[in-house]
């Protein structure tokens, strides 16, 4: 006897009425892809539950994996046994036998199969007395217990559970539509792109990229950052936006304190343009109101006049060390900090506008004609599309 399942549990997306089935399908199709790595394991749906089925593959990398898909609340590791009184309980004492810690237990039985012919508290009381009459050192603990198995009687089988582990929650990746993340390289923006996936985007990426200014190590940069979202969903398109020309342009002829807010209209004019093509309906980006002079009220309204495209802007209300720790937890943090400059942080003026006006921004741009240079950068974009399986073909190439 072993444990052989992973119980997969929802949350939010329970609520959905009629649309759970095409997130549940979303969820199996996502566990499916993250999973590929193992192939005798499978993802399997019955009706208000999902199950990956091990087939002898080692639970814990399984579960390392799990634990980060969106949409689902929690998990368990699971033992499945045939709808048999003696069967259940002898999994049950292998399950409690094999917790770690525990002292005391509870028992908790659900009969969705009400053809099982005893009742969910008789068989409660049932259950816990095998286990107590056939272990030593535990004791029943209905309030606080160190461990609350769980027994769901279903149609097609039973399955005993011990520990909950907490789920990344949220929405499947792909349940909310795509998104444009504007990724810079630094801290910020990969975290914009989590907690975006989180409520159920897919994304795609662009990248400003100003050589020679900035390195092919900053480039690489971007794209291990991208590797990384990968983790949470299949794959991610990324553009590659040469922006030299746009960028000398810019900071050579607009008034040097309305410099940046300029350069980031024509981020979103380019992004606006990717947007289009790829039928992308919205942007992401990793701004946090006050971080930064692009990043104030004010800032924010004169760069957002350039489109009407929704910008959706996960950290606006977050603090910095706030935005580090979930940093850390994806591992993308590190990869930020590599001091490889991207375009943002060349050709910074000493002090740039804070509360920029668009009356002003409007004028200084119509003095030359950026709509060339924008068509041209959108058409030699680079675009590469980056598996986990392409990253880690790329690491082996290296040794």
């Amino acid at each position: 006897m072993e444990f052989d399942h992973i119980l997969i549990r929802y949350g939010e997306m329970a609520l959905k009425g009629k649309n759970r089935k095409k997130f549940y399908s979303k969820l199996q199709d996502n566990l499916r892809n993250l999973l590929a790595a193992f192939p005798e394991v499978k993802v399997k749906r019955t009706q208000g539950r999902m199950f990956v089925q091990l087939h002898g593959q080692d639970p814990n990398p399984v579960m390392d994996i799990c634990k980060e898909v969106f949409g689902i609340q929690s998990l368990s590791l699971a033992i499945k046994v045939a709808n048999d009184d003696q069967q259940i309980k002898d999994a049950a004492l292998y399950a409690l036998k094999n917790s770690v810690e525990t002292k005391t237990f509870k028992i908790s039985v659900k009969r969705i199969d009400k053809s099982f012919p005893i009742r969910s508290q008789e068989f409660n009381r049932e259950v816990g007395a095998y286990l107590l009459v056939n272990s030593n050192g535990y004791t029943v603990d209905v309030h606080q217990p160190d461990l609350d198995m769980k027994i769901e009687i279903r149609t097609e089988a039973t399955y005993i559970t011990s520990e909950v582990i907490k789920g990344a929650g949220g929405f499947p990746v792909g349940t909310s539509g795509k998104s444009l993340l504007l990724l810079s390289g630094g801290i910020d923006s990969p975290v914009a792109g989590y907690l975006a996936m989180k409520r159920g985007v897919a994304i795609e990426a662009v990248h400003f990229h100003s050589p020679p200014f900035t390195s092919e190590r900053a480039k690489q940069k971007v794209l291990d950052l991208a590797s990384e979202l990968t983790n949470y969903g299949p794959s991610i398109k990324l553009h590659i936006v040469p922006f030299t020309k746009l960028q000398q342009l810019v900071f050579q002829h607009m008034p040097d304190r309305y410099s940046m807010t300029i350069m980031r209209r024509m981020m979103l004019r380019v992004s606006e343009e990717i947007c289009k093509k790829e039928s992308i309906l919205s942007m992401t980006t990793g701004e946090s109101l006050g971080q930064v002079a692009s990043q104030t009220m004010e800032s924010m309204n004169c760069i957002n006049e350039v489109t009407n495209y929704p910008v959706i802007r996960p950290l606006i209300t977050m603090d910095k060390l706030d935005i580090i720790d979930i940093s850390r937890k994806i591992s993308t943090y590190d990869i930020s900090i590599r001091p490889f400059e991207d375009c943002c942080t060349i050709f910074v003026p000493k002090a740039p506008k804070t509360k920029p006006k668009r009356e002003k921004v409007s004028y200084f741009e119509s003095t030359i004609n950026f709509d060339d240079l924008i068509q041209e950068a959108v058409e030699e974009t680079e675009v590469i599309k980056i598996t986990k399986e392409s990253q880690e073909e790329q690491y082996e190439d290296l040794f």
